[in-house]
Formats: C-alpha cells, sequence, structure tokens
C-alpha cells in the first residue's frame, strides 16, 4: 500500500479535485489521511468549503465509516523556518531572519531547496509515527504541481546536487528521496480524453520513469457518456431523415420536420467526439498503466460533487480488486509501475 500518494496533472484536467476526492476515497473505515497542497492555490479550501487553510494540520472532513481528512497548505518560508529551528535551533532568529527578507531570498534563489522543503514536509508526514508506534496518518495524498513539472519538483536530489554536496540540505534530499523513489509512493496523473492532455501524459509518464519515479495510475477524469449508437448516427445521415421526422410526429413532437437538420448535426457532433475520446483511450492503453475514469458532473464540483467522486473512486477499487483482496495489476487505487496502492 503506497502511503503517499502524488496526483499530477496537465491544468484544466483538474487534478486538486482528483486529489480532494481520492483523499476522502482512502479515508474510509476510520482511515486517517492527510491532504497536502504545495502551490498555494488554497484550492483544496474552496473545494472543501471552508476558510483558507493555516500552515497547520486541521481536519476539514469525515469520510464513510468515520474515516477523517485533515488538510495543510505547505508554505515554503515557514517550511524553511521550522527546518532551521530543527536543525540549528535558531528560534527568534530565524524569525528575524524573515523580516528582512532572508527566508524569502532563500527560497526565491535556490528552487531546489523550496522543492526540498515542500516535499520534505509531505515525507515527514508518511514517516511520522504517534507515541503508540503507528502511523500518525494512513495516507497522504499530495496536490502536486502539473505534469509537465512534476519530475522535476520530485527529483529534488538532482536539483539539490548543485548547491550541496554534504551537510543538513544534502541529507534532506536524500531522506526525501528514499521515500519518494520507494514502493510507499505512487505519482497518479490526470488527464482528459483530449489530444494535448493525453499527450502531456504520455511525456510525463515517460519523464517519471527515466528519473526512476514511481508511476501509479492514470486517472481519466470527465469522462461524458455515450448517449447515441452510432450505427444510428450513420444510418440517419445516409438517408433517414423522412423516418426520424415521422417518429418525432409520432411522438408527438411538433415541428418535427425543422427539428431534424439541427438533430442530426448534434449527433454527428457526438459520434466525432466519441471516435476522438476511442483515438485517446487506445493512446493511454499504449503506456501499459492501470487507470480509473471520472465522470463529467454537470452541475459542477461542490462539497456533494466531491463526495460523489470519492464513493466512485471507492467503486472501481472494489470491482478491480482480486478474489483474495490484492489488486489483479490492472486496477485498484495506487497500482502501477512497481508500485502497490
Amino acid at each position: 500500500m503506497s502511503r503517499l500518494q502524488v496526483v499530477s496533472g496537465k491544468g484544466g484536467t483538474g487534478k486538486t479535485t482528483v486529489a480532494a476526492a481520492l483523499a476522502l476515497a482512502l479515508a474510509t473505515e476510520g482511515k486517517r489521511t492527510l491532504l497536502v497542497e504545495v502551490e498555494g492555490r488554497q484550492g483544496i479550501a474552496q473545494l472543501f468549503e471552508t476558510e483558507a487553510l493555516p500552515y497547520e494540520e486541521r481536519k476539514i472532513a469525515v469520510s464513510s465509516g468515520g474515516g477523517e481528512v485533515y488538510a495543510l497548505a505547505i508554505d515554503a518560508e515557514r517550511a524553511l523556518l521550522d527546518y532551521l529551528q530543527m536543525f540549528y535551533k535558531l528560534g527568534s532568529a530565524g524569525r528575524a531572519l524573515k523580516k528582512i527578507g532572508a527566508i524569502d531570498f532563500a527560497t526565491t534563489i535556490a528552487p531546489g531547496v523550496r522543492d526540498v522543503l515542500l516535499t520534505g514536509k509531505a515525507c515527514e508526514a508518511v514517516r511520522r509515527r504517534t507515541k503508540q508506534g503507528s502511523y500518525a496518518y494512513d495516507y497522504v495524498v499530495m496536490d502536486a504541481p502539473p505534469t509537465g513539472r512534476i519530475t522535476r519538483f520530485l527529483n529534488v536530489n538532482d536539483e539539490v546536487a548543485g548547491l550541496a554536496k554534504f551537510g543538513p540540505i544534502y541529507n534532506q534530499a536524500q531522506a526525501v528521496m528514499r521515500v519518494l523513489k520507494s514502493p510507499q509512493t505512487a505519482v497518479h496523473l490526470v488527464t482528459l480524453l483530449e489530444e494535448m492532455p493525453v499527450q502531456e501524459t504520455s511525456d510525463g509518464v515517460a519523464e517519471l520513469r527515466a528519473a526512476d519515479l514511481p508511476v501509479g495510475r492514470v486517472i481519466v477524469n470527465m469522462v461524458r457518456p455515450h448517449v447515441l449508437d452510432e450505427a444510428a448516427v450513420r444510418g440517419a445521415a445516409d438517408g433517414r431523415r423522412t423516418e426520424i421526422a415521422a417518429a418525432l410526429t409520432a411522438a408527438g413532437v411538433s415541428g418535427a420536420r425543422s427539428l431534424v437538420t439541427p438533430l442530426l448535426e448534434q449527433a454527428t457532433d457526438h459520434a466525432r467526439r466519441v471516435a476522438l475520446e476511442r483515438e485517446q483511450r487506445a493512446a493511454l492503453a499504449g503506456l501499459e498503466l492501470p487507470s480509473y475514469e471520472l465522470p463529467l458532473l454537470s452541475e459542477g464540483v461542490d462539497l456533494a460533487g466531491l463526495y460523489r467522486l470519492s464513493k466512485e473512486l471507492r467503486a472501481q477499487q472494489q470491482q478491480t480488486a482480486a478474489p483474495n483482496g490484492r489488486s489483479d495489476g490492472r486496477h485498484g487505487a495506487g497500482q502501477g509501475t512497481g508500485t502497490g496502492s
């Protein structure tokens, strides 16, 4: 079971929504999940309809069976202050550095250090244990940067290597990479059944694999239903307009003849979309990764919609689990190349 679930995706694919739904899905039957945000957009707070998240772990939701979801918006400056206190015991001196802008300078001038701090905070939550010896959180879900930046963001060891060959920063980067490149981690990519998101997903998978980072699954979001039979659409386009008009008239539709052309145009557009989606599914299948599909919520994603998506994720995981309770290798949250859920 991969305890750190990293969710990335091209902008506009709904990766934050999927990360939130995944956190809810994992927090079942008494489980505790920490949902981590690293980009400072407060997207999690908006989804859960709560106030802006502070730099502290706060319970924001309860899932089925009494599971709990906590959330944390990681701030690089605050994380660096924690780091300086942990390793150098700076205390008030660290706060003085913040006042004169030194902390902001450090996290801006050395982006590799910033990423070590952000990923390090999430990895610390993965490793943290209670006084009784159990893990503080069963799962940590990270709403990560977009696909185009995810490999560089996670591969902090390479970034820091040019800044430090030894010392606390270097050691911290090594500790982070031990988690990120282990079976404890799964990196999921969110996509749509559209050409550009699918291509970016394919590129992202290749980059993650080249960096030896554990790819989890592809999550296809906002899937629209197929409401028309393609053979019927082709038959209508082949000259059955009179028959369609007669059927509409028999059904009590007034002005049926004037409706046939716009209806057929919509049906043709639908058939083209279905054909395009079939092509994109074939491209995703070529990645040889397990996948989930989440429906498009026509009314938009509110809190109720978020719970609906989490229920859908749980249902798909249960449907694709093998009889012995283990994943069959093709499905199940977090399953993928070299990793479990």
